[in-house]
């Protein structure tokens, strides 16, 4: 039976490769735009992205996620060219000047195929291999590690949100096989605030532990989000304390990793979570190896 707490090596490119399952890993966002949605234009020259980027991988992220392209609702399309000028130097910086784990949020082919050569080793596509699917086929010739993403955007969902899941992501995972991208290369995500209302992305997290039909890691990506603002009454800027809620609670029902525009205060929610995840390994460990009255004969 599958397990999102086991042990589960996820492959990247470069020989790269992060064990996922027993704790938490987060993803931190730098997004290299001049509109995204909490922080359009702060870090929208290299320099300004690479020192962010090194900020995060002190505060405790493994993972930096680079964007080129807002991908907020309403938000104004670029070109390939466009956003590869924003996210090669930055790629190319980090991986010169780190060893961290760099990951491109894109969902073109040849923008993917170029950060991995500037030195990313994940390929994050909102799309979920369904807008170039040439994306699965960079991913499988590089190895780069895949976050395939659910959405609602552009078509017809499901009435149930986890039957749509189920529905768009297993037609992504068809795409993937087809290319030949390893099964250890892929982690999937849910897609939260992608054309989701609120209740519907709260039902997705009190329905979490349904996703795992599916036997891979599970990517978490509520930072922020407008639902998170919903419940809590905070404008963007000010919903890390509500993600860092979401981050404790998809922690402990099995998320892998956590994509957040604050790294620290997500490192100590995951820490608070896997600290009780662990304390209850520790108890159902000691139950097992209990000697019970009835069992003494």
């Amino acid at each position: 039976m599958f397990s999102p707490f086991a042990p589960m090596r996820w492959a990247l490119a470069h020989g790269r490769h992060l064990e996922l399952g027993p704790r938490g890993i987060l993803m931190a966002i730098v997004n290299v735009t001049p509109d995204s949605f909490s922080d359009g234009g702060r870090f929208d020259s290299a320099d300004r992205a690479v020192a962010q980027a090194i900020l995060c991988l002190e505060e405790g992220a493994e993972i930096v996620d680079i964007g080129g392209e807002s991908t907020r609702p309403g938000a104004a399309p670029v070109t390939a060219l466009e956003e590869q000028d924003r996210i090669l130097p930055v790629i190319e910086a980090l991986s010169g000047a780190t060893d961290a784990i760099i990951s491109v949020d894109t969902y073109r082919a040849e923008t993917a195929r170029l950060a991995v050569a500037a030195g990313a080793h994940i390929v994050n596509d909102v799309h979920g291999l369904q807008k170039e699917p040439g994306i699965a086929r960079v991913a499988a010739q590089t190895g780069a590690g895949l976050c395939i993403m659910h959405t609602g955007r552009d078509r017809e969902k499901l009435p149930d949100v986890v039957e749509d899941q189920y529905l768009f992501l297993g037609r992504s995972l068809e795409i993937a096989r087809e290319a030949g991208v390893k099964r250890e290369a892929m982690v999937l995500d849910p897609g939260f605030g992608f054309a989701k209302e609120t209740d519907e992305n709260l039902e997705l997290m009190a329905r979490f532990g349904e996703l795992y039909g599916f036997e891979l890691p599970i990517l978490a990506g509520t930072s922020r989000k407008r639902f998170v603002g919903a419940v809590t009454g905070r404008e963007a800027a000010e919903r890390d304390a509500g993600t860092a809620a979401t981050t404790a609670l998809l922690r402990v029902a099995g998320a892998a990793v956590f994509r957040v525009h604050d790294v620290a205060i997500n490192r100590d929610a995951l820490a608070m979570a896997d600290a009780m995840l662990a304390a209850g390994r520790k108890v159902t460990e000691r139950e097992a190896h209990a000697v019970h009255p009835a069992r003494q004969e």
